[in-house]
């Protein structure tokens, strides 16, 4: 389950331990990667024109920037199991829903943070507009979201069943 509000984010034991496994490689073994890379680009002579150093640089911003994004969600992770139940969009959770009550127009997804380790279907997180409409609301209920334009749309809750990835 997983579930990212302001201030905690709800992960399975699973996706914290695959985080923070993610952690430590990027931590450890893939800096000191990236630090032999720049020591190798810097040996080649004028880094003006070393393509290789300024890649290894740019390589290793990035690298930077997830380590302090997996510290940050790691340090709000609160861990736990998604709900049992069904009926009801939630963390953890896969939603069909129908745009404008329309069951021939239908759209499945699983409401869960970014992180959430799933290839197989669509994520939406709670704070994306679509989320945060139908997030509490149970089958058969309808649910409001703003469009990226502005506009409200109106979606039915068809289907609410716990993730089992």
């Amino acid at each position: 389950m997983t579930q990212t509000s302001d201030e905690v984010t709800w992960l399975t034991q699973e996706s914290y331990n695959k985080l923070v496994e993610e952690l430590e490689y990027l931590s450890g073994p893939a800096r000191a990667e990236i630090t032999q890379k720049i020591a190798a680009a810097r040996e080649e002579g004028d880094l003006r024109e070393n393509g290789g150093y300024h890649a290894a640089k740019e390589e290793q911003g990035k690298q930077e920037l997830r380590i302090r994004q997996l510290k940050q969600l790691l340090e709000r992770a609160q861990v736990g199991e998604a709900t049992a139940s069904s009926g009801e969009a939630g963390p953890g959770m896969v939603v069909k829903i129908a745009f404008d009550g329309d069951e021939s127009d239908t759209m499945t997804f699983l409401l869960a943070s970014r992180e959430y380790p799933s290839s197989e279907i669509e994520t939406f997180s709670p704070q994306s507009p679509l989320g945060a409409g139908v997030i509490g609301k149970k089958v058969g209920e309808d649910a409001e979201y703003e469009l990226p334009n502005g506009k409200k749309a109106m979606v039915r809750i068809l289907e609410a069943t716990p993730y089992q990835g």
